[in-house]
């Protein structure tokens, strides 16, 4: 992955078709795309997620993508299945979302189609913007931000 020292960051392992297909249809039917903040103030990052109940798939998930990492959510009833979450952000997201792209079916797509599009463009490695960037940025957020499922599309 371009910018990265050798072993300081892990690379997506390539996938068939056939499992970028897979993991599409999970990210459509269970995942997001999305733009989120880690901390109050600093810039959205891209984050690439999806909820389940199901730790073997999301286990095959991180095994087929080479990179994210599963936590696990907290449940508010014992009767409830303790939930899990895949989660991956930034440039590995990026990656995988390469990767599935061809292959999604909901608004998703036009999500994934965007950042493909426009992510590396308004988004810096060091967090730091000037002005004129720091407006792109904005706007790219505001159009990915009204991609929803029932909302405006690209």
């Amino acid at each position: 992955m371009e910018g990265c020292a050798v072993n300081r960051c892990k690379v997506t392992k390539p996938m068939s078709g056939q499992d970028a297909a897979y993991l599409a249809g999970l990210i459509d039917g269970e995942g997001t795309i999305a733009l989120t903040r880690r901390h109050a103030h600093e810039e959205r990052q891209l984050v690439l997620s999806i909820s389940s109940t199901e730790p073997e798939l999301l286990e095959w998930t991180r095994s087929a993508t080479g990179v994210g990492k599963i936590t696990r959510k907290r449940t508010v009833s014992e009767r409830h299945a303790p939930g899990l979450t895949y989660s991956v952000s930034n440039r590995q997201a990026l990656a995988v979302i390469a990767a599935v792209a061809p292959y999604l079916r909901s608004y998703k797509r036009h999500r994934a189609a965007l950042v493909l599009d426009r992510y590396l463009l308004v988004t810096r490695r060091n967090g730091k913007y000037d002005a004129a960037t720091l407006e792109a940025k904005r706007k790219f957020e505001d159009t990915f931000i009204a991609i929803t499922a029932g909302g405006a599309q690209q």
